[in-house]
């Protein structure tokens, strides 16, 4: 069985390890896969090694180095980190290094994780295989014939591979937790402003969280509880301190509420694979055997989320990308005025998902269109709130499938944009109603990779949500 990151956070503090040697474990591991993975698009071995030293010295000198001393962590390379290459995965930004930290890399240090890298990503987090990427496609370790999920599969792949034993994604409609499912790890998108996110580059920003990604629930819960909290530095973030999830992990679901939500189990939605419904059905059932109240309930406008979603995340893409114009930071081409300068710069910066979601977003926000478009989608977004509001009077948590279906094979969608949208259709819901949701690996699928099965929860909702979750992954053991 894997380390855990508690377990080795806890042999680093009471000196039964030193953090060196853990790094250095991982820096070996991540030698002999990473060519074939493609996980990282920058190693950081000389910083993860100074960190390991500085978390020993405090060891040493009888100080507290954090909860998470020594636990080597991958960070999505959409986290500013001051004087290091910070990319999105795109041309755009090439050369750029931020002056400073996102607060979720302050917090991480604070704690005593060690940074091993930056993961690669969907360009911009715009995509759902890791597969749009200016750095190339990252395989899954578990067969490096199929996508890792996206847009943090970089993350998720590292985790899985045992380069890390924690990492860090984002999630604007699916982007932790659909790479979790298919890698096989533990995936958190927390309620929207409980994590900051001051250094995030920006996507779609209104839906944007950052989050975790572990190989169980009782490290994905400590690496919440290191990132999460009120942040003022972030106009949206939440005046609260982060939820104390992991002492309620071994609580247990008895007589928790708990609804499958019908239009999402399979049958009051196309393209759920069987084998995902069977996990499905069957994490229901362990739940009931644990004590839950489980019955069917009704979320009427999920069904609409799909559609929503790609008018709101491309407007306020299109509306946040404009600052990459070849002037400020980043790539710049050279052109007869700045207006060509402009157009020179982000026709070779942005890869064609970037540039494909860009138009749409600009053409929903235009003159004579806002109203049909991108307002009509925010009103869904409000019929989705109101219809999750109901559920939750009498659920606690709901259940459905974290993606429709197992890992596919690379390319296998990138000709039809459609196609690899739906992957999201369980996971958006979510993202538009600001709730947190978590995706907790439950059994194999019929070819044998990895089924993840989703729990979703009301507004500052992660009691909750941790200790079904916790649930889930006891029963399996």
């Amino acid at each position: 069985m894997t380390e855990t990151a508690l377990s080795l956070a806890a042999a680093v503090r009471n000196g039964d390890r030193t953090a060196r040697s853990v790094v250095e474990e991982h820096l070996t591991a991540i030698e002999a896969r990473e060519g074939d993975i493609n996980a990282f698009n920058l190693v950081m071995t000389d910083s993860a090694l100074a960190q390991a030293d500085a978390v020993d010295a405090q060891v040493a000198a009888g100080e507290d180095p954090g909860p998470l001393a020594g636990v080597p962590l991958a960070l999505k390379d959409n986290m500013c980190t001051r004087g290091v290459a910070t990319t999105a995965s795109s041309k755009i930004l090439e050369g750029w290094e931020p002056p400073y930290n996102a607060t979720v890399v302050d917090r991480l240090a604070t704690a005593g994780a060690i940074t091993m890298g930056k993961t690669n990503l969907d360009e911009f987090a715009m995509g759902s295989s890791t597969e749009n990427s200016a750095f190339g496609v990252t395989h899954n370790p578990l067969n490096l014939d199929v996508v890792p999920g996206g847009s943090s599969g970089g993350s998720a792949a590292a985790v899985a591979a045992g380069f890390a034993s924690l990492g860090i994604g984002s999630d604007t409609g699916g982007s932790i937790r659909q790479p979790a499912s298919f890698c096989g790890v533990v995936g958190v998108k927390p309620t929207y402003g409980t994590v900051s996110r001051y250094g995030l580059l920006a996507f779609a920003s209104s839906l944007d969280q950052v989050g975790p990604l572990a190989n169980n629930v009782a490290d994905a819960a400590a690496l919440y509880e290191a990132i999460a909290g009120h942040d003022h530095m972030d106009s949206t973030s939440i005046p609260l301190p982060a939820l104390p999830v992991s002492s309620e992990l071994d609580h247990g679901v008895e007589g928790m509420r708990i609804g499958v939500i019908s239009e999402l189990d399979g049958s009051g939605i196309e393209g759920i694979s069987a084998d995902v419904q069977a996990r499905t059905r069957a994490a229901v059932d362990a739940l009931a055997a644990a004590g839950a109240i489980v019955d069917q309930v009704s979320v009427p406008s999920v069904v609409y989320g799909l559609s929503a979603y790609y008018l709101i995340a491309p407007a306020e893409a299109s509306s946040n990308l404009s600052r990459y114009d070849g002037v400020r930071y980043g790539l710049r081409e050279d052109g007869a005025n700045n207006e060509a300068m402009n157009i020179a710069s982000r026709t070779a910066g942005f890869g064609d998902e970037v540039k494909r979601r860009i138009m749409l977003g600009t053409y929903a926000l235009s003159a004579g269109y806002y109203d049909a478009y991108y307002g009509k989608a925010q009103k869904v977004r409000t019929l989705i709130i109101d219809d999750f509001a109901a559920a939750y009077e009498n659920f606690d948590v709901l259940v459905t499938p974290t993606a429709p279906t197992t890992a596919f094979e690379i390319g296998a969608k990138t000709e039809d944009p459609m196609t690899m949208y739906v992957n999201d259709i369980c996971t958006i819901p979510s993202n538009l109603a600001g709730h947190p949701a978590m995706s907790v690996p439950y059994g194999v699928g019929d070819d044998g990779l990895p089924i993840g099965v989703q729990v979703l929860a009301p507004l500052l909702g992660e009691v909750a949500m941790f200790r079904a979750g916790a649930a889930l992954e006891r029963s399996l053991v």
